[in-house]
């Protein structure tokens, strides 16, 4: 099966979680330790994802990105993750372009309800609504935090520090 989205990751273990969910949403997801193996891939398939672990060694994002642009007749989506703590990092991946830039606590729990669209080949995929614990489904009434985190949920990860 022709992989719809590569992830540049060195995290084997990470890298199986991500893969096994996508398989669960009936899509495919490879694993590159490198910019260059990435850029490889993508010449011979161009991925509609790419997702990326800021973290991995050696990257330099903006010339990844820039090759990947160069190697892929339309540009992938590009789903970014890495440390909390390393706010410049996260908000470095935005500036160079990434469509979405999130901590990897984040990443984790959006994992599930978000991959399709990561690795969606339309431009806007439809997502459904999350799943609600214990209101069937039910709206709550409490409207989302300013700061990204839902009400009580006291998160402020994707805040930049």
């Amino acid at each position: 099966m022709t992989p719809q989205g590569l992830m540049l990751c060195d995290d084997l273990i990470f890298f199986s979680r991500v893969a096994g969910t996508a398989r669960a949403a009936g899509l495919s997801v490879r694993q590159v330790k490198s910019s260059a193996d990435a850029i490889s891939l993508a010449k011979q398939h161009a991925p509609s994802g790419v997702i990326v672990d800021l973290q991995n060694p050696g990257l330099d994002l903006l010339a990844f990105l820039a090759e990947l642009k160069a190697a892929c007749p339309v540009m992938p989506r590009i789903v970014a993750f890495g440390s909390h703590v390393e706010a410049d990092v996260l908000k470095a991946a935005r500036q160079a372009g990434c469509d979405r830039v999130m901590p990897r606590s984040q990443f984790a729990k959006e994992l599930e309800g978000a991959i399709g669209e990561w690795l969606s080949k339309e431009p806007n995929p439809p997502t459904p609504f999350p799943k609600k614990e214990g209101g069937a489904g039910k709206p709550s009434g409490l409207s989302p935090s300013p700061l990204g985190g839902g009400v009580g949920e006291g998160s402020s990860e994707d805040t930049p520090a």
